[in-house]
């Protein structure tokens, strides 16, 4: 089937699909359109082509756009195909578009062998551990998230986190003031503008 033959089934579909929506018979719809009901009957069937004179009528009596009919497009524009960073001790799959307010990505972390510092940025931290256990530290307090648990903090309060014993791997959502201070510390190794070595814009 070539790529112009799709993209007409793709709009049969479509229009007849809107039109049961709609609770709309062809005669119903012929009215609307000034079309008899056997044109839009083979419109649908594919029994006779498709054409701007007679899409134009019956997108506007079916209440949808010319765009929306003709919107072929793959499923690129919802399927993420997440790619793994690594950074050290950490590899980070994002998880969310780059455009979005809010952010969401996979992390792996593995056990530090140093102890953590605990920083701080605006907003609100929220995981979920899938694997593992992760050593959650907030001021002075240390909490232990098990596997299946989740955790939820205001981020103001200094904190760090880290694996126990072996792996953790985590699925993480921040808004922007995360996302700079969870991804681009931790891949660039240093400072940014987005990253500002004023520890009370940094974080873990």
């Amino acid at each position: 089937m070539t790529e112009l033959n799709e993209i007409e089934q793709v709009v049969r579909t479509r229009l007849r699909s809107l039109r049961n929506t709609l609770g709309l018979s062809l005669d119903e719809l012929a009215a609307r359109t000034n079309l008899s009901p056997s044109t839009i009957s083979r419109v649908e069937t594919g029994k006779r082509t498709i054409s701007l004179d007679i899409l134009l009528p019956l997108a506007t009596a079916l209440q949808v756009g010319l765009d929306a009919l003709l919107d072929v497009r793959s499923d690129d524009d919802v399927v993420i195909r997440p790619t793994p960073n690594n950074s050290g001790e950490r590899t980070t799959w994002m998880l969310s578009r780059p455009t979005g307010s809010t952010i969401a990505l996979k992390m792996r972390i593995e056990p530090a062998h140093k102890p953590e510092e605990q920083r701080v940025h605006p907003g609100h931290d929220w995981f979920f551990v899938i694997a593992g256990r992760v050593r959650l530290l907030l001021g002075e307090r240390e909490i232990t998230v098990q596997t299946g648990e989740a955790a939820e903090f205001a981020t103001m309060t200094p904190h760090a986190f880290t694996a126990i014993d072996g792996p953790a791997e985590l699925i993480m959502i921040f808004d922007r003031d995360g996302q700079r201070a969870h991804v681009h510390h931790e891949t660039t190794g240093h400072p940014t503008p987005e990253s500002s070595p004023d520890p009370a814009s940094r974080s873990q």
